[in-house]
């Protein structure tokens, strides 16, 4: 249980400095730009650390309460990236490619860091 939660970590913490290199990188463009990364990259994020804390939150299980747990944190995640999103979007304006090249990059980084965890 101790490996799932140091890998869900690092996974966490790649996805946030490939969002802020992405952020820094769109600087020039104007500061709706990086907003827009940091807001894509960091729904991701957020969407992983809640999936992590749901799917490894409750010690150990039968194995049918274990996939469900995880299946849950799945939809949670991407419900959360989904609405963070709209939001951005919608509510505050944010131009959508540099959000996904916020979102895009947080994705690779935590395949990198799931590359990675040894």
């Amino acid at each position: 249980m101790s490996a799932g939660r140091r890998l869900a970590l690092r996974a966490t913490v790649f996805q946030a400095g490939a969002t802020a290199l992405v952020a820094l990188a769109l600087l020039p463009h104007g500061m709706p730009s990086a907003l827009g990364a940091l807001v894509g990259g960091g729904a991701l994020v957020a969407g992983s650390a809640v999936a992590a804390l749901l799917a490894l939150g409750g010690g150990v299980q039968l194995a049918g309460a274990a996939i469900a747990r995880l299946l849950a944190g799945v939809v949670l995640k991407w419900v959360v990236v989904l609405a963070v999103f709209v939001s951005g979007m919608a509510g505050f304006g944010l131009p959508p490619l540099p959000m996904l090249a916020g979102l895009l990059a947080a994705t690779l980084a935590f395949v990198l860091a799931q590359i990675l965890k040894r």
